[in-house]
């Protein structure tokens, strides 16, 4: 049994958005809502969904052709629809009534084999089953999304005791496959897994810096990147999920948790926020919340809150260097024990939201590993409660709760590490003491766990090489960003070599949250500094020389990136014989950014895709014009789907919607390719010279007339466009690749030495942002 088309009733934010990620799987969806009042528009709410789903930022649609597969309709006169629907997923208005209302209907109407499922994170599955037929209970369970459903990897799944476990199965292995998603078994517990610890976490962090005096700066500054948190922190997320829901959350909440339940001390908010919330302080989706954007004398200048009074004022970036020095050089430890109120507000939170969620065990999930996941997947942490518990240290940890007089949950009185290696496996521990196996869903293959298995092959401090079986090895970059220095150069031709003497294949991966960032700017940094031009030029030779390699290896090479992959982490994409994508990838060939032009085979690659399209209008100068177009614009990927549009990625590459199982289906189809391979012959690219240069230089001059480039923009456009048209050739004779990579090499060197590149580069490296100069 597998779901061949869906149907969601609740066209509001969340509803529409779980259609549309249906639609990014493949799988057409319906999408339906109530008739509204005097309207002569019977579907307009669902129609003026899609119309906003096509509009919204962070886009919820992989490609917006996907909005095609949404059929939209109401639930008065299209509920037939649902006859040949394999999964119907409620996503109304959160009141037991109305949804009950609704089931029997559905029930009704559809076919036997059919889930019916609940979006809901208030309302217990026991209290929507109450009173319902036995052949409603067979076949319904909570199917919980994180918002936005594209973008956050957890589902929460509830089942009840009478739903069909062949059903269960179904649900889960196609959320897993192809709609991404880790899936997370929990009980039937208020708030589930994720948000009874979130939202816990949210209201601590809140309370204890109102209390302490902080201000939200130095709370989201603490309580976020330090601890392997989303940037956004407490109140940045709070402002992102909505002031004026956190009330209704509360109150659900509170009416569902035993009294000794230790979320009521944090279940009250304080006069100034309902205040705000009353004057449309709602958060990004109002005017504001902790956070607004303000116009002072002309200038749109970012304010907060003030926790004390409830009033505004100029947002100032926290002072927390000394702090985090202090965690760098000797862990969490060293941050908790800091004499600081800050490093105080994070014992005070982290360690009653540490306490809280070991306290919840056994009744929120059978295992640490559920809970862990659910955090990491539902909201973004680096990592879960329990591995931030072992990575403290737990006896440490036991003990100056002991010294605080605070409890220690049962799960944490042996001090016994949570997590161990045994066996080179993964194991989780239990209540009882005892560990067993931390199991994977079939068919995912993660490096993490390979790598518990047996030493690197190769191995430096930007790189590894890792035998991940079937006569196949896994390239993988660890450096900062995983930005590509010489040390990375070097491990891949020494990889090559190892390869080749006792492999069939190699793999390109890593489990970072980006694939890489590109070329590790410091270094060029060092060398325009020093006006080494020789070590420029040296740089950038051996970047080619090692992708022509990985190029021209005896072997496949498939890549498996995820995240971003951007300069020159996208050229190395562009050298391998096939990638497989995950679905999130924003790959780009960016360099222009920082007043460059790709140098490491990135413009030879990209015109190469061009030239070799089929059925190519235009003749020999379209290649060049859309090269130019996509590269001059730096133009990013906004999914692998887009990515096979730009033509980054090659309709014959492969597209993996959950990222843990991206590393078994690289593997899957380097063994493939293995089987009958042979390298690629070499390319040769009939360039149009000065027909096209004249052509792009008329474009870039009309665009600095009109004022959409700068001089400078200009100036790298120019010298982009030399490269892509082939320089000075002469069409009837065919550029080879190393002449292509020639012309790459003469305009990078002779933008290094530019001022105006020198800025671009220094101010990327302070602010993580491009210049326009």
């Amino acid at each position: 049994m597998t779901i061949q088309k869906a149907a969601v009733i609740g066209a509001g934010v969340m509803g529409a958005s779980i259609a549309a990620h249906f639609s990014n799987a493949g799988v057409p969806v319906y999408l339906l809502d109530i008739v509204p009042e005097a309207s002569k528009n019977r579907n307009s709410i669902a129609e003026n969904a899609v119309h906003k789903l096509l509009k919204a930022e962070p886009a919820p649609f992989m490609d917006k052709s996907g909005a095609r597969l949404i059929k939209t309709g109401n639930i008065e006169d299209n509920l037939n629809w649902l006859r040949d629907a394999d999964w119907v997923i409620e996503a109304i208005i959160e009141q037991a009534k109305l949804k009950k209302d609704l089931y029997q209907k559905l029930d009704a109407v559809c076919p036997a084999n059919c889930v019916i499922s609940s979006n809901t994170s208030t309302l217990p599955l026991q209290l929507l089953t109450q009173a319902m037929p036995e052949s409603f209970k067979q076949r319904f369970m909570i199917t919980h999304f994180f918002n936005p459903p594209r973008y956050m990897r957890l589902l929460e799944l509830i089942a009840g005791p009478q739903t069909r476990p062949d059903l269960i199965s179904k649900i889960s292995h196609f959320a897993d496959t192809r709609l991404g998603k880790s899936c997370v078994n929990c009980k039937d517990t208020p708030g589930f897994i994720g948000n009874r610890i979130g939202i816990y976490w949210l209201l601590c962090g809140l309370h204890e810096a109102i209390e302490l005096g902080l201000s939200v700066e130095q709370a989201d500054g603490l309580l976020s990147t330090p601890f392997g948190i989303p940037k956004t922190g407490i109140f940045g997320l709070l402002d992102l999920v909505g002031l004026d829901l956190i009330p209704h959350i509360l109150k659900s909440m509170s009416a569902a948790l035993p009294a000794h339940d230790a979320f009521h001390q944090v279940s009250h908010l304080p006069e100034f926020i309902q205040a705000l919330i009353d004057d449309g302080y709602t958060g990004r989706k109002g005017k504001g919340g902790f956070y607004r954007l303000n116009t002072v004398e002309g200038v749109r200048v970012k304010e907060s809150v003030n926790l004390a009074t409830g009033d505004y004022a100029i947002s100032e970036k926290p002072d927390l260097d000394a702090l985090l020095s202090a965690k760098k050089k000797g862990g969490f430890q060293a941050l908790f024990d800091y004499p600081d109120l800050a490093a105080f507000y994070a014992w005070r939170v982290m360690s009653k939201t540490l306490s809280y969620a070991a306290s919840l065990i056994p009744e929120i999930a059978d295992d640490i590993l559920a809970v862990d996941t659910a955090m990491r997947d539902g909201y973004n942490w680096q990592w879960g409660p329990f591995e931030l518990l072992d990575k403290i240290g737990l006896a440490w940890f036991v003990q100056k709760l002991q010294n605080d007089h605070l409890p220690v949950p049962p799960l944490l009185v042996e001090q016994q590490a949570l997590y161990q290696t045994n066996m080179k496996r993964l194991d989780q521990r239990t209540l009882s003491g005892l560990y067993q196996p931390a199991r994977r869903a079939d068919g995912i293959v993660l490096l993490s766990d390979l790598k518990l298995q047996k030493p690197a092959i190769l191995l430096n401090a930007s790189a590894s090489l890792w035998d991940i079986g079937d006569g196949v090895a896994c390239l993988e970059f660890h450096s900062k960003m995983n930005t590509l220095d010489m040390e990375i150069m070097r491990l891949i031709r020494q990889s090559l070599e190892k390869v080749e003497q006792g492999f069939c294949a190699l793999v390109v991966h890593n489990e970072g949250e980006n694939f890489s960032a590109g070329a590790n700017l410091t270094l060029l940094m060092q060398a325009i500094h020093s006006q080494n031009w020789p070590a420029v030029e040296d740089l950038i030779n051996q970047g080619q020389q090692t992708y022509q390699a990985l190029k021209y290896a005896p072997f496949p090479v498939v890549a498996a990136p995820s995240g971003l992959a951007l300069g020159g982490g996208c050229e190395i994409l562009l050298h391998c014989d096939a990638i497989q994508a995950h679905a999130e990838l924003y790959m780009g060939l960016v360099e222009v950014g920082v007043g460059l032009i790709p140098g490491w085979g990135g413009c030879k690659e990209y015109l190469r895709r061009w030239l070799n399209l089929p059925k190519r209008p235009g003749g020999p100068i379209t290649p060049v014009l859309k090269a130019f177009e996509t590269i001059g614009m730096a133009k990013v990927s906004k999914s692998a789907l887009e990515a096979k549009e730009l033509l980054y990625l090659a309709k014959s590459d492969g597209v993996t919607m959950n990222k843990y199982r991206l590393l078994a289906d690289a593997k899957a189809k380097a063994v493939t390719l293995a089987k009958s391979y042979q390298a690629p012959e070499p390319c040769l690219y009939p360039l149009p010279g000065k027909t096209a240069k004249v052509l792009l230089s008329m474009g870039i001059k009309a665009f600095q007339a009109l004022g959409k480039a700068t001089d400078y923009d200009a100036e790298i456009a120019e010298k982009l466009a030399y490269v892509l048209s082939g320089g000075n050739c002469d069409m009837t004779s065919p550029l080879t690749e190393g002449d292509i990579l020639a012309l790459e090499r003469e305009a990078f060197v002779a933008l290094v030495k530019q001022t105006g590149t020198l800025a671009r580069l220094e101010h990327m490296l302070k602010t993580g942002k491009p210049l326009r100069n």
